[in-house]
């Protein structure tokens, strides 16, 4: 897994810890024009978040969960480019937040037409 992140966002390499404590090899690749990133993996600017991940020629965007990344390597669906959680959700994997405070959010689905679907609600 490669992870593309601003120089200046701690909260990428928290992402980074969570995935390698899931058994994923990480390399960190500091990266500064992040929207150049975004832009050659296809990732809609509507689910745009601070870090973008690459692994098993999909792109994750932003703290999606590590259970949803299994979920799309297992199922390799050829229909999509990617998966993403928008913004940067507190709770969110590498979000957390000391007070336990959790927003909700979904993780989406993105092809290479831009077209968006719900991944897991």
């Amino acid at each position: 897994m490669t992870i593309y992140r601003d120089p200046s966002c701690g909260c990428c390499e928290a992402w980074a810890g969570i995935a390698r404590q899931a058994g994923y090899e990480v390399r960190v690749v500091d990266h500064p024009d992040m929207p150049a990133i975004k832009r050659r993996y296809g990732v809609p600017d509507r689910l745009l978040s601070c870090h973008t991940s690459v692994v098993g020629n999909y792109a994750v965007e932003g703290h999606v969960p590590l259970v949803d990344v299994r979920r799309l390597l297992k199922a390799r669906p050829a229909q999509i480019k990617g998966i993403a959680v928008p913004g940067m959700p507190i709770g969110s994997p590498g979000m957390e937040s000391p007070d336990g405070t959790r927003q909700k959010f979904q993780v989406m689905a993105f092809d290479g037409g831009g077209r968006v679907s719900v991944f897991r609600g």
